[in-house]
């Protein structure tokens, strides 16, 4: 992937005396020094040994704790040994924890941060396109466990999160579609064009939008939640996925699944027209996604799942497209989202 943007872009993440930057570009990584508070002496890096990147912190002492490069990672055994890696470490409220990775690393290092001495600051250095553009930003963290993706988490905001854009130059092409997903997504969030943008600014204009829903609504009370469209089955088909002998699917393709489902529910339930699910299936497939659902998905067992979904409060809650755009709906017949299910490509 080529990095086309020389300058680099800040965008801010309002929460008043919480407020925190996210800068964007080429070299953003030599911004970390001076996010540091001063009067942090240590510094808890938490990577995986494939990220490889070693950073500038000063005369600081730093411990580096390498985490599994796979979504196995977030989990109960690797929080707990997270943990107590500080609590050797001798890390005090003082101290940061830097997360240099993808999603699983800051969701990790995210979750850890937030409940250590009950809270101490993160910084987050997003080194995937998935990770820029969503997983790193809004100070969600979480852990999985075998009933589903997520469940077990904090809102717990970062001091700074760091989109150094040549770490993409690296990526293989799979792990950038997990980033194309949720990119695909903000289509549907007020960035229809965003393809056509340069890569820098097409990571600008996804953070600018989702800053603006976590400066509304940080804890996802209800604007927040649009931000998880097509995610409901996203994460119905990832929880299906968890175990090294399971079958394996990236966030990203998962979500451009979620989001032509969601559309073909939507059509359903008398909510859009053909023409509206036909775009959705270009935006994913302009993506470079597979839009259709995987042969291995036990689709039967698809609805229980979702219905552990975070954002349920009523019956099967789904984020849906409309005459007045997206909006939660709650208490959808799951005899209709069965039905869907069973036709859907």
């Amino acid at each position: 992937m080529a990095v086309d943007d020389k300058l680099q872009s800040r965008v801010e993440v309002d929460l008043g005396d919480r407020s925190y930057p996210v800068i964007i570009g080429p070299g953003a990584c030599g911004n970390l020094i001076g996010l540091l508070p001063p009067e942090a002496k240590r510094i808890a890096v938490v990577t995986q040994e494939n990220i490889g990147i070693l950073l500038d912190l000063g005369d600081r002492q730093v411990k580096v704790f390498n985490v599994p490069n796979s979504e196995e990672a977030k989990n109960f055994i690797w929080l707990e040994w997270l943990v107590r890696g500080f609590v050797e470490f001798s890390m005090t409220r003082a101290d940061v924890v830097v997360a240099i990775g993808g999603g699983v690393v800051s969701d990790l290092a995210g979750f850890a941060a937030s409940i250590y001495h009950r809270g101490i600051r993160v910084i987050n250095v997003a080194t995937s396109l998935l990770a820029m553009v969503d997983a790193a930003i809004g100070g969600k963290t979480a852990i999985n466990i075998p009933e589903g993706k997520n469940l077990i988490g904090t809102f717990h905001q970062p001091l700074a999160v760091i989109c150094d854009t040549e770490h993409l130059l690296t990526l293989p092409e799979e792990e950038l579609y997990c980033g194309r997903g949720e990119m695909a997504k903000y289509a549907f969030l007020g960035a229809p064009d965003l393809i056509e943008l340069p890569l820098v600014s097409q990571i600008a204009a996804c953070v600018s939008i989702k800053a603006s829903f976590v400066s509304q609504d940080e804890r996802e009370g209800a604007r927040r939640a649009l931000l998880n469209y097509g995610h409901t089955l996203a994460h119905a088909i990832e929880t299906q996925a968890f175990g090294p002998e399971s079958p394996q699917i990236k966030h990203g393709q998962a979500v451009g699944v979620g989001l032509v489902f969601a559309a073909l529910l939507a059509e359903r339930l008398g909510r859009i027209g053909e023409q509206e699910v036909e775009f959705h299936r270009h935006v994913v497939t302009s993506y470079g996604l597979d839009p259709e659902i995987p042969a291995w998905v036990r689709r039967d067992e698809l609805v229980e799942v979702m219905l552990r979904d975070k954002k349920v409060k009523s019956g099967l809650t789904f984020v849906l497209d409309g005459k007045d755009g997206l909006e939660v709906v709650s208490d959808v017949d799951p005899e209709v989202v069965r039905s869907v299910l069973a036709l859907a490509p």
